[in-house]
């Protein structure tokens, strides 16, 4: 599947791509309840990532969701940072919004990423060519998290004047963002590194603004993946959804 004269960038698109058609394979199925699915989608998916990562990358550390860490990554120059099922609950409800993701972090910088959304067919990756944004709308549109959308989103939403947009996986809200299809995504609450790593590594090469929502930097290869929160927006925007997230005062469990 990968040769060694493959950029980085090659590697995370063929092997999102792989796994999104294990998964869709898996979902077409239709044979077994949804837990079931569920657990055979993280289980399957993960092992066809590290299998490929690991003959592409031999010498590369892998930090996944499905895996037991092994924190001599905290050393490595190069971690591979994967969430082989984003969005497991809209995956096993047949819906849409579920994503993969293959991001590397060099330096504890999200580089280089792949985000399949498997369901549409589609994947972005840092090597795309960058989007035409469409102008911006009258009042931007917030993507939020369907299931648990955090007390200080809706804060923000209203005193920014957004409309907040429910929807599923990170990497899904993401890329919503980067379609034009939404101008911001502010998630607080409670991430983990593989939850954002690739869509944040497709968001900066699309000329989007990503940070924590205090503004500081998103550092990967942590010793604690924790990453509790995010901000992947419209450049246009970035001000004003920090400042009012500055206003709305601290977030519970923000570090």
């Amino acid at each position: 599947m990968t040769h060694p004269s493959q950029t980085d960038a090659d590697v995370a698109r063929a092997v999102a791509l792989e796994t999104a058609a294990l998964l869709r394979d898996l979902c077409a199925a239709g044979n077994c309840p949804d837990a079931d699915l569920k657990r055979r989608g993280d289980a399957e998916a993960n092992a066809l990532i590290i299998a490929r990562i690991k003959a592409a990358r031999p010498d590369d550390f892998i930090l996944s969701e499905e895996v037991v860490d092994d924190t001599s990554r905290c050393d490595a120059h190069r971690v591979w940072v994967v969430d082989p099922l984003d969005g497991t609950r809209e995956f096993g409800e047949r819906r849409a919004d579920w994503a993969v993701h293959i991001g590397l972090a060099i330096d504890g910088v999200p580089v280089t990423g792949a985000v399949a959304l498997p369901a549409t067919h589609q994947v972005f990756v840092t090597d795309d060519a960058p989007p035409v944004f469409p102008p911006l709308p009258g009042r931007p549109r917030m993507l939020v998290s369907r299931t648990r959308a955090h007390a200080l989103v809706k804060r923000v939403a209203e005193a920014i004047g957004a409309e907040l947009v429910p929807m599923g996986s990170a990497g899904a809200k993401a890329m919503a963002v980067v379609e034009g299809r939404a101008e911001i995504y502010l998630h607080a609450g409670g991430q983990y590194e593989w939850d954002n790593c690739a869509p944040v590594a497709v968001a900066r090469a699309a000329g989007l603004h990503a940070s924590r929502i205090d503004g500081s930097p998103l550092v990967y290869n942590c010793l604690d993946p924790l990453l509790p929160d995010l901000l992947i927006c419209r450049t246009e925007y970035a001000d004003a959804v920090l400042e009012a997230v500055a206003a709305a005062g601290p977030v519970e469990g923000q570090r």
